[in-house]
């Protein structure tokens, strides 16, 4: 992707690097942080969980008119580099909104035995509609990253974490 623009997030945890980085590749963490949305529902999270392997997350999501119609959104990926703890980079579309994947990388910063910070780089193209959504294209992935802190802080039942 010669000429892209960067999108970049941070997000500290008080959590090992290791088990933030397992998070996004285990389906049944995953899908409850991945593309989760407030109003959408993830209904399937699948993972291949190699470099060349590719990922699927499917959310059902309202419609923009404001009727009480739904529409699926596919996140699909391929993974490019896997290097666990450290590292983990994916080329990523979203059907129906785009038809040329962009590049994911996530940098995994170890601070200390228990404390980690996630540096999210997204190159998008450099177009106009890229550069419409570069906002919403920030603050989603900065929802996403905190909801993985609450996924993976929550207590639940019998005290055990999730």
């Amino acid at each position: 992707m010669a000429d892209a623009m960067t999108v970049r997030v941070t997000h500290r945890y008080q959590l090992p690097a290791q088990r933030l980085f397992d998070a996004w590749l285990t389906p049944s963490v995953a899908g409850r942080f991945l593309f989760a949305t407030r109003t959408g529902t993830v209904l399937h999270c699948e993972i291949d969980a190699r470099e060349g392997g590719q990922f699927t997350v499917t959310d059902r999501r309202p419609t923009a008119d404001g009727d009480e119609s739904f529409f699926d959104a596919q996140h699909r990926g391929t993974y490019v580099e896997i290097d666990p703890p450290s590292r983990l980079v994916f080329d990523f579309a979203v059907e129906p909104y785009a038809d040329e994947a962009t590049r994911v990388t996530l940098d995994f910063v170890t601070l200390g035995a228990n404390l980690c910070e996630i540096v999210l780089t997204h190159q998008l193209p450099d177009n106009e509609t890229a550069r419409l959504y570069e906002e919403r294209t920030r603050q989603g992935w900065a929802n996403m990253l905190a909801q993985l802190d609450k996924v993976l802080n929550t207590r639940t039942w019998g005290g055990l974490k999730g």
